[in-house]
Formats: C-alpha cells, structure tokens, sequence
C-alpha cells in the first residue's frame, strides 16, 4: 500500500498483454516524459475511465428532451397507474 499523509491507496499489479508497436510508443514516452510505463499506463487507463463515466452520465442526461409529452403530465399519469 501508498500511504501519503492520510490517504492509502491499494495497488494490485495485473498482467496486460501489449503489442511490439505498443511497447515501443511506450518506452519513447516514458523516455520523453520521464516516467514509467507503469505510470503512463495507469494514466492512460485513469483517462479512458474517466471519459467512459462521462459517457455514461452524458448518455442519459437530457433525453426527456427528445419526447414530446409534457414531463409533469407523466408523471402525473405514471403516479396515477399505482
């Protein structure tokens, strides 16, 4: 575990399979950025998590605007099937 100051943070080391092509851009960015590949790949898996939970939210925000009924008017009716 990482420990800094009050936050802890469990690391679990996985096996990933990655092309020769792969391999290669990583160890020219971590040459260039002066990092691990460990660390580009967790960032790199960070970024795609986070643009993936975005997505998701994004995906369902705002689709009663794409109806045409009165959202208070179904609700109304929704309730009164109960």
């Amino acid at each position: 575990m990482v420990s800094a100051s009050h936050i802890t943070v469990a690391m679990i080391r996985i096996l990933v399979d990655l092309g020769d092509a792969q391999i290669q851009a990583l160890d020219e960015l971590s040459r260039k950025d002066k990092r691990s590949r460990a660390t580009l790949i967790g960032q790199a898996i960070d970024d795609y998590l986070g643009k993936r939970r975005g997505s998701q939210q994004g995906d369902a925000f705002g689709l009663w605007g794409r109806r045409k009924a009165d959202g208070l008017a179904y609700q109304k009716k929704m309730r009164g099937e109960w």
